[in-house]
């Protein structure tokens, strides 16, 4: 590094927002995450001792992960290189496993490859690392906010450590808010800033467990307002609402928060908790979800869920997906509220849906033949070759019923569907029973 580039790098790190210039330099520093990095854990013993393999960080944004990844180069005794996988290209990892592989042969020194965002590599991206990463050429330290088992590849996910960064506790965030506010080598002590106690507890709330979140807004605060007549600058819940102005909710229409929260909203229908299944759905519409998504997975619930013990609910739902097309947000979110709270309130039942799959096992375990009484009579010659020959007409019956067997004679016995006993289909169960019998 010369000169230039030695003064480039100071004015960058004093210019560098308050998110960056907090981050911690020493693994004790660091705020959070204790469920991998409390003094007892693997992590922290491997980072402690120098013995550190091959790790991808997973988390949402403002969590840690390359907060971790420079505690890592502060402490380790590796050469120490980074990547962005949002601007690098494979020219890039050329050149620094070339430094890697020539550090190793001179002076016997590893080298850490950190790759921050590696989900943005493409596969023949990735898969140029598998061999260095094999030989140990690099150890690998990967950070993504997406899930590393749909986005990464298999082999490199075999070859690493997977490390999930929870969002931050709220007690984290005001720990990080007091520190920055105090710290006057790295953070905006020199500008002499107090935070009101509930200014603090609104911050931390409203910041969704996003640490970046949440010091941006108060960077943003001591930047903006003006100094009271005692010379310091008073951060009030008034300035903070106004600074961070809506909450932080993570979730990524592609990523793995996206499957978690429809999941949690399928799960709070089936399970009869309209208040969750509500949320969830309020969240999902928040973060700019499709309602033509949300109303898909709503039928399918009123169906697979629900089924015959109300068969209203999928109607409901159908109405609710035709509607939500025409009539288009903000009112869809009434339409859809109607078709959520109805399905998660309605009786429950899965009969028609292990109907199918048994139905399915069947078609798979036996070849059948349709009985010939059953069979189409309706072409030249049908009658001859025994087509429709003994078929009883149902409506020829008193109510409409004749006992008859239309299952092939393989199957003859086999029972698919099996009503429950809750609203319509306890009247559909005494029905067959008596029919059956």
């Amino acid at each position: 590094m010369d000169l230039f580039d030695y003064m480039r790098e100071t004015e960058k790190e004093k210019e560098a927002p308050l998110a960056s210039r907090m981050r911690p330099e020493t693994l004790d520093e660091v705020v959070g995450q204790q469920h991998i990095i409390g003094k007892d854990r693997l992590l922290y013993r491997a980072i402690k001792a120098d013995k550190l393999s091959s790790v991808i960080f997973y988390g949402p944004p403002g969590t840690g992960k390359t907060t971790l990844a420079k505690v890592i180069a502060n402490t380790t005794s590796a050469q120490f290189r980074q990547i962005n996988a949002t601007v690098a290209g494979k020219k890039d990892m050329e050149e620094a496993v070339k430094e890697a592989k020539d550090l190793r042969g001179m002076y016997g020194r590893k080298t850490i490859l950190f790759i921050d965002e590696i989900h943005r590599f493409n596969k023949g991206q990735q898969d140029y690392l598998l061999p260095y990463v094999e030989d140990g050429t690099v150890i690998l330290i990967g950070a993504t906010t997406e899930n590393p088992y749909f986005e990464v590849n298999g082999a490199l996910i075999s070859r690493s450590s997977i490390f999930e960064l929870k969002p931050l506790e709220k007690e984290d965030i005001r720990t990080l808010l007091t520190r920055a506010a105090s710290d006057t080598r790295k953070g905006m002590g020199s500008f002499h800033v107090q935070i009101d106690e509930d200014a603090l507890e609104f911050l931390a709330d409203m910041a969704g467990g996003d640490a970046r979140n949440a010091l941006n807004a108060l960077e943003l605060g001591v930047l903006t307002t003006e100094r009271g007549e005692d010379g310091v600058i008073h951060i009030t819940e008034e300035v903070a609402a106004e600074c961070i102005q809506k909450r932080t909710v993570n979730y990524d229409k592609r990523g793995d928060n996206h499957y978690d929260i429809i999941s949690a909203f399928i799960k709070s229908m089936r399970g009869s908790d309209p208040d969750a299944a509500v949320y969830y759905l309020a969240r999902m519409l928040y973060a700019g979800e499709d309602v033509k998504f949300i109303a898909r997975r709503i039928m399918i619930c009123a169906s697979e869920d629900v089924g015959n013990a109300d068969p209203m609910a999928l109607t409901l739902a159908v109405a609710a997906a035709q509607a939500v097309e025409r009539v288009g947000m903000p009112e869809s979110q009434i339409i859809l509220s109607q078709a959520v709270t109805y399905v998660a309130c309605a009786p429950k039942s899965n009969s028609a849906c292990n109907a199918i799959f048994a139905a399915n096992e069947a078609v798979q375990k036996y070849r059948t033949t349709v009985p010939a009484h059953l069979r189409d009579a309706h072409y030249k010659g049908a009658t001859n070759l025994g087509r429709g020959n003994g078929y009883k007409y149902a409506h020829d019956y008193p109510g409409h019923y004749v006992e008859q067997q239309y299952l092939p004679d393989e199957i003859k016995d086999a029972r698919f569907y099996e009503p429950g006993e809750l609203g319509c289909e306890q009247r559909i169960r005494e029905y067959l029973k008596k029919i059956r019998q």
